[in-house]
C-alpha cells in the first residue's frame, strides 16, 4: 500500500522505484485511488480502504495536493469532483465504477463487487452516486462535526476543505 498525500510532484502513471519514505509513484501500483483530501468524509472512507489495503498493491493519490502531478487523461479538477481510480491494466473508472475498482482490489472489500457485477446493479449504484454529489460538502460537513479530520486541511483553501462549507 502507497499513501501519497503530501508527496513532492509525481507523475501518477510513470512507474519508479520505492522511495525511503516507502512512498512511490501510483503507476508502479497496480490500483490507483484518486482522492480528494481536503475532504473530511472522503479522508475518513479512504482511511477505512488504507486499514483494508494493508499488504495489497494500492497506491492512494490525495488530488487536492497541488504538488501532485496527475496523469494527462485526469484534471485535478475532475478529480475533485467525482471519484476516480486506475486499475492495473491502465483503465480510469470513475464514479460507481471507480469504487467498484477499488472493492475488486481489496481482498475485504471483493464481497461489494460481486454484489456491484448482479445484474442491475451498476446503474443503480451511478445513480445513487450522482444523487451523493451533489449533498457531498453538508455530508462533509457533518462528518467533520463528528470528528472526521481531512487529511490535507491546507489544500490551499486557507485551511478550509472546499467540500467542508
Amino acid at each position: 500500500m502507497t499513501i501519497m498525500t503530501h508527496a513532492k510532484p509525481q507523475t501518477a502513471v510513470a512507474p519508479s522505484a520505492r522511495t525511503g519514505d516507502a512512498r512511490h509513484d501510483a503507476g508502479a501500483a497496480e490500483t490507483t485511488i484518486y482522492f480528494d483530501g481536503s475532504c473530511a468524509l472522503c479522508s475518513w472512507e479512504i482511511g477505512q480502504y488504507e486499514k483494508a489495503a494493508s499488504g495489497t498493491d494500492v497506491a492512494f493519490v490525495d488530488v487536492s495536493d497541488p504538488d501532485v502531478a496527475l496523469a494527462g487523461d485526469v484534471s485535478r479538477e475532475a478529480a475533485m469532483k467525482r471519484f476516480h481510480v486506475r486499475t492495473g491494466d491502465g483503465t480510469l473508472r470513475a464514479g460507481a465504477a471507480g469504487f467498484v475498482a477499488v472493492w475488486e482490489a481489496l481482498p475485504s472489500w471483493r464481497w461489494a463487487a460481486h454484489l456491484a457485477r448482479l445484474p442491475g446493479v451498476m446503474p443503480v449504484l451511478e445513480l445513487a452516486y450522482r444523487a451523493f454529489l451533489p449533498v457531498r460538502p453538508l455530508l462533509s460537513r457533518l462528518a467533520r462535526l463528528l470528528g472526521a479530520k481531512p487529511m490535507n486541511s491546507e489544500a490551499g483553501h486557507g485551511g478550509r476543505a472546499p467540500h467542508d462549507g
